[in-house]
């Protein structure tokens, strides 16, 4: 399962975004094209499908061609309901593909080597799932996620659980570890003053490869 062919993408755009001030954080500008554009052009030659987790109308995505998936449990509970939202998309509808990787909608400069480094990463450690980690700092929405634990995820949330390092901790989840120098590939845009950071970073030619 090394082949980034086996893998659905994700992209987690459910959240209320209100360190932005409100509305679709990746819908904002950012070096004249929606910070969407930026993650699909780096995560769209790493796998086989994609699709994208959105609460709300989906027609304000429709002119990005995808499948919009909304969270399917009530009361914005986070990543790991855009996760289940992926995991039972994929079951539903594109069998052929167990495993879904998942990232925000808000980081533009998501690595190249993304898909298959998750997997190699599990792969090595013998676990179902693996994370991105730069910096010594875990990014657990970067994730690697079997569509075989669906319903286990699936409960877990309706228990109440809403932080992703617990729940996959009970499975085992390994670590793929990116530098954070000259510049962090997990960076997001969470706020103005980050999306004008992204702004510069792009001008400036300075975008992790």
């Amino acid at each position: 399962m090394r082949e980034p062919g086996a893998t659905l993408g994700v992209i987690l755009a459910g959240g209320l975004a209100r360190r932005m001030g409100g509305g679709d954080k990746p819908l904002r500008d950012l070096g004249g094209q929606p910070l969407l554009a930026h993650v699909l052009h780096r995560l769209r030659p790493q796998v086989a499908a994609l699709l994208l987790n959105a609460n709300g109308a989906a027609a304000r995505f429709a002119g990005f061609g995808l499948p919009v998936v909304a969270d399917g449990l009530p009361g914005y509970p986070g990543p790991l309901a855009g996760v289940l939202a992926a995991l039972d998309w994929a079951a539903e509808q594109r069998p052929d593909l167990p495993w879904v990787v998942s990232v925000p909608g808000d980081s533009p400069f998501i690595p190249v080597d993304l898909v298959v480094r998750l997997h190699a990463a599990r792969l090595g450690e013998g676990v179902p799932m693996a994370c991105a980690r730069s910096g010594g700092w875990s990014h657990p929405p970067v994730g690697l996620w079997p569509v075989a634990l669906r319903s286990e995820l699936r409960a877990a949330l309706e228990a109440g659980e809403r932080k992703i390092d617990r729940w996959t901790a009970r499975f085992g989840c390994a670590a793929a570890e990116w530098p954070a120098t000259p510049r962090d590939p997990f960076f997001n845009a969470n706020t103005p003053e980050e999306l004008a950071e992204a702004e510069r970073l792009l001008r400036n030619g300075a975008v992790p490869s």
